[in-house]
């Protein structure tokens, strides 16, 4: 092939822990042989807001250098993997607010038969974390794109559990991300490069 697999991760993260799970994925794309773009979603909250939670704080200034998402980052890509804590069991509006900022590339048809994936973080058990990605997966509906979720594809996914995208639990900051979490994210990755892989030589044969 003459151009490799180009992956573009977007991801809001309040207190980390979607962040670290991002930080995973871009690691699984790399060892997949593709490039990456790590981005954030713009953060939407006052200042005052993060500054009164400890954790929150902390990840603002950690991830200072990540850059913020743009569309272009989005038209770049073959592959977008979008990112979010569970908020009532739906997208946080951070991603929200990013994923209706693609409009005009929709409009264009410049979101169209690219390949989506997501992942999902939550605080408890469960935690709405299906109906958080059902719900994301549903602007991929809209896209025209091609939802490549990791399902039970590799045993990971039965200690995982969770067919849908790469998902934690951490229990309000008391259970940090662990290998479960890692081997899944690094299967996604995998899998989202070697699909696009796939998709690229029929289109280029």
């Amino acid at each position: 092939m003459s151009e490799n697999v180009k992956v573009t991760i977007v991801y809001y993260s309040s207190t980390g822990t979607t962040a670290e799970v991002a930080r995973e994925l871009e690691k699984g794309v790399l060892a997949a042989g593709a490039e990456v773009r790590l981005t954030k979603a713009p953060e939407l909250a006052p200042l005052s807001a993060i500054e009164s939670n400890a954790a929150w704080a902390a990840n603002h200034a950690t991830t200072s250098d990540v850059p913020e998402a743009s569309p272009e980052d989005v038209a770049w890509a073959d592959v977008v993997l979008f990112g979010t804590p569970t908020r009532f069991g739906n997208v946080s509006a951070q991603l929200k607010q990013f994923i209706d900022t693609l409009g005009g590339l929709w409009a264009e048809g410049k979101l169209v038969d690219k390949i989506y994936s997501g992942f999902v973080s939550s605080s408890s058990l469960h935690g709405g974390q299906e109906t958080t990605l059902q719900s994301l997966y549903t602007s991929v509906h809209h896209f025209g794109g091609i939802l490549v979720a990791p399902g039970f594809t590799d045993p990971v996914k039965y200690d995982d559990g969770n067919p849908y995208g790469t998902s934690h639990v951490d229990a309000q900051g008391t259970n940090p991300v662990g290998d479960v979490t890692r081997a899944s994210a690094k299967h996604q990755a995998q899998r989202v490069v070697e699909i696009a892989r796939r998709l690229k030589a029929g289109q280029a044969a």
